[in-house]
């Protein structure tokens, strides 16, 4: 997907909109000032679902579509003016196709295919919560100026992020929001650096600031708390370290507060647009968009999903933040001619579709100008589970890899992390990969903080380490059978990029 990831081009929030708009394919077509046909009977006992008005956004325009929103038998939930995103919620079953025809909207789809999240679970599988026994092996490893379950933290040395802390832990001025499951902000190691003013709940589409609303729901709900101390857990003494520990991390919760967790795309879009509001600098985005794993532009609901983020993560990166994403778990050539994908929709009932990933997008990972991060494990091969391509992912970082066993006290190849109530616990994943990318960006933001988000990204990638494509094939979980192939060279291939971030570098004079 070269051709997608190469446009960066920042311009103030409404060019940069209507230019990307016409690039991935949504251009406006002629239409009628009025939907095309009166509101559909709706039954009282009909299901509300949730939809994305995309339309041309100035204050006219947008006044108009809410009009017709209205008479189409919708009700506004929040307007984004100035990037024209309009949140609704309609139990008229005709809702979507009659905003396609209202003159001004540029696309328009429903975010759900059912009004009920469906039971799920996150990507990574079930965490492993770090034992008593682990625990007291780790701090007896530890050396004595570093934290005391870091012996267990393999993957600060992999990118020498445990030295760079010596030299600069990064600044109090740089945050990184964790747009996830909710923060724990009362954990210990995440207390000291977490920021309260630039954190919210997004779940509705709508982001509510009330104090304590983006903790996580249950115990269950750990994914970000996870990634948050990957990023910024304090060196205070207690537990384990993150990549930058000198930086502010906020929250921004989006997963759904039932089992499913599910991040659907108004939540995304009012976390984009909040952490762009409040001065974030960095954001870190470890899933991709429910409740479709690729969003096919022929398909309408899914074009406008895509084109609400989008604006989304456009507006974000005008006004000064760098979003960095997850590849994916699915060992998947993002690449390639054609995938299966057998996932989607993952809020109702799964069905079997070929997609090309060049028309199908994994969002946010695959818009343009945000960090596409691929996993590898403690010997710096790619993690058997990470998603790959040439020209896609930008960037690696360590997501950890059961097959890859470190020399740690626990001899856990995943990745040591914060969990809520005060525990911890190791998870693998290009989720975690991600959080450890946006810590060397937060780092390189401390050191250039006058840096574009294009600017950082290329940082990101000039002190990158790349290993380059394996000699032998590559067979990730050892069973003989080759699982994935690199493709490209030294300096840049599908399996890391242009190499794994090397947090030292980022801090070191050269940088």
């Amino acid at each position: 997907m070269a051709h997608l990831r190469s446009r960066r081009r920042l311009a103030l929030a409404v060019p940069v909109v209507l230019s990307l708009t016409a690039s991935l394919g949504f251009l406006p077509t002629a239409a009628s000032a009025a939907p095309g046909a009166p509101a559909a009977t709706q039954a009282a006992d009909a299901p509300t679902l949730a939809y994305v008005v995309n339309a041309k956004p100035d204050r006219r325009t947008i006044e108009s579509v809410q009009k017709a929103i209205t008479a189409a038998g919708g009700t506004v939930v929040v307007a984004y003016d100035r990037i024209g995103v309009i949140v609704v919620h309609s139990s008229n079953p005709d809702f979507a196709r009659q905003m396609r025809a209202v003159r001004g909207v540029q696309s328009a789809g429903a975010t759900r295919t059912t009004p009920v999240t469906a039971a799920g679970t996150t990507d990574e599988g079930a965490v492993q919560y770090l034992s008593k026994a682990e625990a007291a092996k780790a701090e007896k490893a530890s050396a004595g100026d570093s934290e005391p379950l870091e012996a267990d933290q393999w993957d600060l040395r992999a990118i020498g992020a445990d030295q760079a802390a010596k030299i600069n832990p990064g600044s109090r001025n740089v945050t990184v929001a964790v747009i996830d499951t909710g923060v724990d902000d009362t954990h210990p190691d995440i207390a000291p650096n977490f920021s309260p003013s630039q954190s919210a709940n997004c779940v509705s589409g709508k982001a509510d600031t009330t104090y304590g609303s983006w903790r996580p729901v249950d115990a269950g709900h750990y994914h970000g708390t996870h990634v948050a101390g990957e990023i910024a857990a304090a060196r205070n003494g207690i537990g384990v370290a993150g990549v930058a520990p000198g930086v502010k991390v906020a929250g921004i919760t989006v997963a759904q507060p039932d089992a499913s967790q599910l991040f659907y795309p108004e939540s995304v879009v009012c976390a984009f647009v909040f952490a762009a509001d409040h001065g974030v600098q960095i954001t870190n985005n470890s899933y991709y968009v429910d409740p479709w794993l690729y969003n096919c532009l022929d398909d309408p609901d899914q074009r406008a999903i895509v084109d609400a983020v989008n604006r989304a993560q456009l507006y974000a990166q005008s006004r000064g933040t760098l979003s960095v994403a997850a590849a994916g778990n699915s060992n998947d050539d993002l690449d390639a001619r054609t995938l299966t994908d057998a996932s989607s929709p993952d809020d109702s009932t799964p069905v079997n579709r070929t997609v090309d990933p060049h028309k199908c997008f994994d969002v946010p990972t695959q818009l343009p100008g945000v960090v596409t991060v691929s996993a590898v494990g403690v010997k710096g091969a790619k993690s058997y589970y990470s998603s790959y391509g040439e020209g896609v992912i930008d960037v690696a970082g360590p997501g950890g890899d059961k097959y890859q066993i470190p020399d740690t006290p626990s001899k856990n190849g995943r990745i040591l992390s914060t969990l809520p109530n005060n525990q911890y616990g190791f998870l693998q994943g290009t989720s975690m990969a991600t959080p450890h990318v946006a810590g060397v960006a937060a780092l390189l933001k401390s050191a250039h903080p006058h840096a574009t988000p294009a600017q950082l990204q290329a940082l990101l990638k000039a002190q990158a380490d790349n290993p380059g494509c394996p000699t032998a094939p590559y067979d990730g979980d050892g069973d003989g059978v080759v699982d994935a192939t690199c493709v490209g060279g030294k300096r840049v291939n599908g399996f890391y990029g242009f190499g794994i971030v090397n947090a030292l570098r980022a801090v070191g004079p050269s940088s």
